[in-house]
């Protein structure tokens, strides 16, 4: 069966709107140079439809730089009301950004390459850099965007030009630097949703060489979903920013930008609705659950037994310097940066009380980059970099168990639900009576888990390019980088039910031997079981209570393994593991460059890119299989030899899985071509793209599983042109097709996923605009813009661990996205502005991701999209 949930404004809306596509692609190409001395501060081209970049690190028009970039500039930010980088994606149509359990847990996927939502032991493989600086998880680029001059998205690995974990591709947000006439702007808006947006920036002199600007932004409103049974929204805004710049040119050529930054999330994410109710749903109604259907999924309500909590602090503060001496350029930029992030979620999604999850979490990072770019008149040019990464991660987090996850569990065990409502004695005690447990105990303890991670991780690196030019436009490029990578992590879990610390194999083989020796249980000791299972007349009899202890038929308590999710953790480093990861990589760049005429410039590029191991900071971590494997149901008494249960550090219900995943190795295969005329300029990537061991990291429906794909590759192309028929008049159309597949995965959460597609990487995106702007002769101006962002209907994951283990994969759900936003801004001569806009303009409505339900064998959840948002804004920019 095949689901489609593509929502009420279904596919009929791309038929309708597709017409409109036939204008457009990089959307950031709306950036159009008339708006570029005010956007940038620089002197516009005469061609004006000529953009200026700095994606190769030098300042270049986005037709004479060779790679595959997308350009936003912040007047389309401001006219589209794109307010972060989630946003961003509806203009990009490489770029997906996904944002899921909590405010801080997004992920950044360009060409369907993208990892590093949920743990922050994942490194994200598309590298955010905002004014140079390296963030080094996406919680740390979250907050609104304020006094952006523009964005750029460069696709495909880009290690030879910045230094750290850029496999997939690089966002790349360039603020506004201080200016030396005084100058600003204030903006507030109101929407529905009681959305109120406030920002403003000022900037201006403080001698005659030294500028500084401070800016700010602040956002409130009502949530889009809401708990019903608490009677307090969910998914609101509660957000705001502040950074503060100096920028100080002692002499023509030194200069200094110092930068400080802080911001804050403070808000109650994230909706969850219910897909398939599954078997469970029945007991969690009886306590009071509430368990809604998928017809109601787009209603955006939800029952829980607590208010979600998401904080995030996010600050910090760098420094570059630039100093030009004849035709060499010096930079550095040091940074330094805190990200904290606490959250506090009721992880069954329903009003009954059964568990939550707590989890607070500290990111210190460190970051110095020297680079020397060379502007040789002859016929060599270079850049060449160094950069250096410290970082320090502590997380704590912890399950609590709810007042009801007993009365829950009793019921899936068989209870009678009368017995497990008035409190009768009922499964878990007679349980806990063989067992010899104390009544009362299984399920009854306030932590389920707690958990302590920490990871230290330097890395240092040197990159460079070097560019040939023997004729007149016709440019070789060699680009390397040289990275070491080096993690030490230590990870400790309690987990304190007292079933979990059981395993019900081994507990039955001890009862046999304790019966069959008539000793107590407490005397069989490993001792004693080597030697019963050796011995020439009780080997048999070892074997046969083996046998008998693997049999639901004659071991009964086999059939409480399900709720045994969270078993002991071994805790690590250990005297088999030694917590560290060391990872180096030599990566490079070779690309050819032809300016045919003033107008085209051709290109063919191959580059390989690194991103080093990352660590299950989780608490599903469990040791590789190369030093523990498991005996048959978890069994330590029937495992075979291996390092760690021969030094003796076995825990209960032990199994193998990952600790870290190895290295993702990328390259790409690129031809292209950048064409600009008067009125019209388009550019065009082809490109063969692979990551061997891409890092998959899939929740497994009570815990995180990270393992390395054997490879995954995409074919592809990306077109974006920019049309301007008329004065006034600009039109925009990009499109990023994409066949991708699993080279090679046998070892997937799913199943041997080789030879097929990967799944949520849709096949065809397009994002087009139409933005006209009528000027009257008193330099009044009236900007109309609509966008339309659509992406191809397609499997939203490959299965899920749980839910389609029974059916065989033939249950996938699906996503399909059209959504069009509109705005109107009347610009007066004096300065001030006044709009409208709207986000979603035809309330679209599609899932965005399911996943299977916590402890809920058959329930899939999911998180819908966000509803249609409108409003008004005024501007002064003085």
């Amino acid at each position: 069966m095949r689901f489609n949930a593509s929502g009420r404004a279904g596919s009929y809306r791309f038929t309708l709107l597709a017409g409109a596509a036939v204008f457009a692609v990089t959307a950031p190409s709306v950036a159009v140079a008339q708006d570029m001395e005010e956007d940038t501060g620089l002197e516009a081209p005469e061609n004006n439809n000529q953009i200026i970049v700095t994606a190769s690190k030098r300042e270049q028009t986005l037709q004479e730089t060779p790679i595959s970039v997308s350009v936003t500039s912040g007047e389309t930010l401001e006219q589209a009301q794109i307010r972060d980088v989630l946003d961003l994606q509806t203009v990009t149509p490489s770029l997906r950004v996904s944002q899921l359990q909590t405010s801080s847990a997004s992920t950044f996927i360009i060409r369907g390459f993208g990892n590093g939502d949920n743990n922050f032991g994942v490194e994200p493989s598309v590298g955010v850099f905002i004014d140079g600086v390296f963030r080094s998880r996406s919680a740390g680029a979250l907050s609104d965007l304020n006094n952006v001059q523009r964005i750029e998205v460069l696709n495909g690995p880009q290690s030879t030009l910045f230094g750290k974990n850029a496999s997939a591709g690089v966002i790349s947000i360039i603020t506004r630097e201080p200016q030396f006439e005084f100058g600003g702007s204030v903006e507030a808006s109101y929407g529905n949703f009681n959305n109120l947006f406030l920002r403003g920036d000022v900037t201006g002199p403080i001698t005659d060489n030294i500028a500084f600007s401070i800016d700010g932004s602040y956002q409130n409103r009502d949530g889009t979903a809401e708990i019903v049974n608490l009677g307090v929204d969910q998914n609101d805004r509660n957000r705001w920013s502040a950074r503060g710049q100096l920028l100080i040119e002692p002499s023509a050529d030194f200069r200094i930008r110092a930068i400080a930054d802080y911001s804050r999330i403070d808000e109650v994410c994230c909706q969850v609705g219910t897909v398939v109710a599954g078997p469970t749903a029945p007991a969690l109604n009886l306590l009071g659950g509430n368990v809604q259907t998928f017809d109601t999924f787009f209603d955006r309500t939800a029952n829980l037994n607590i208010i979600p909590v998401n904080e995030v602090d996010n600050y910090g503060g760098s420094i570059q310097m630039d100093w030009e001496t004849g035709p060499l350029t010096f930079t550095s930029i040091t940074a330094y940066r805190e990200l904290d992030n606490f959250f506090r979620s009721d992880i069954d999604y329903t009003g009954a009380d059964i568990a939550v999850e707590q989890r607070d979490q500290k990111v210190e990072t460190f970051t110095q980059e020297f680079r020397i770019t060379s502007d040789f008149d002859g016929p060599i040019n270079f850049l060449l970099g160094g950069f250096y990464f410290d970082e320090t991660i502590t997380q704590e987090s912890q399950i609590e168990n709810g007042t009801q996850i007993r009365d829950f569990f009793e019921i899936l065990a068989g209870g009678n639900p009368a017995d497990v409502l008035t409190g009768a004695p009922s499964v878990f005690n007679g349980v806990e009576q063989a067992l010899g447990l104390p009544q009362e105990s299984i399920f009854r303890t306030p932590l389920l888990t707690n958990e302590s991670f920490a990871m230290e991780n330097t890395a240092w690196s040197i990159f460079g390019t070097v560019d040939f030019e023997p004729a007149d436009g016709l440019v070789f490029t060699v680009g390397f980088n040289y990275t070491d990578d080096s993690k030490d992590f230590a990870l400790s879990q309690n987990s304190f039910d007292p079933l979990a610390n059981i395993n019900l194999v081994d507990a039955f083989i001890v009862g046999g031997i304790a019966q069959a020796l008539q000793i107590a249980p407490s005397q069989v000791t490993p001792a004693v079981i080597a030697n019963f299972a050796s011995g020439a007349q009780t080997a048999p009899i070892f074997a046969a209570i083996a046998g008998a202890a693997q049999d639901p038929a004659q071991n009964p308590l086999l059939g409480l393994q399900p709720f045994q999710f969270q078993p002991p953790f071994l805790a690590i480093p250990n005297a088999v593991e030694d917590g560290r990861t060391r990872d180096d990589e030599f990566t490079y760049l070779l690309r050819a460059s032809y300016q045919i005429s003033n107008e085209v410039n051709l290109y063919a590029s191959y580059a390989t890119g690194f991103k080093a191991s990352s660590v299950n900071l989780s608490r599903d971590s469990r040791p590789l299989g190369t030093d523990f494997v498991a005996g048959p149901r978890g069994s330590t008494i029937l495992a075979p030899s291996s390092p760690i249960l021969n030094a003796g550090l076995a825990t209960p219900n032990l199994a193998s899985g990952t600790r870290f995943a190895g290295p993702e190795e990328a390259e790409v295969y690129e031809i292209g071509m950048k064409a600009q005329w008067e009125g019209f300029g388009f550019n065009l990537a082809i490109f063969d793209q692979t990551i061997q061991g891409f890092q998959s990291f899939a929740f497994t429906g009570t815990g995180f599983a990270l393992r390395n794909a054997g490879e995954q590759s995409v074919k592809g192309f990306e077109f974006d042109a920019t049309i301007v028929p008329t004065d006034g008049l600009v039109l925009t159309f990009a499109t990023t097709y994409l066949d991708p597949l699993f080279d090679s995965f046998p070892g997937s959460v799913v199943g041997d996923l080789t030879g097929q597609t990967p799944a949520g990487i849709p096949e065809w995106t397009i994002a087009t605009s139409a933005t006209h702007t009528h000027e009257w002769d008193s330099g009044t101006r009236l900007i109309t813009r609509i966008d339309y962002n659509h992406e191809s209907n397609v499997d939203i994951n490959n299965g899920l661990p749980t839910f389609n283990a029974a059916l065989g994969n033939t249950r996938i759900f699906r996503r399909e996205v059209n959504l069009v936003n509109a705005s109107v801004t009347l610009a007066l001569n004096n300065g001030l502005e006044v709009g409208a806009f709207a986000r979603n303009l035809l309330d679209d409505e599609y899932i965005l991701t399911v996943f299977d339900g916590v402890a809920q064998s058959g329930t899939v959840s999911g998180y819908p999209n966000a509803p249609r948002t409108y409003g008004g804004v005024v501007r002064f920019k003085f």
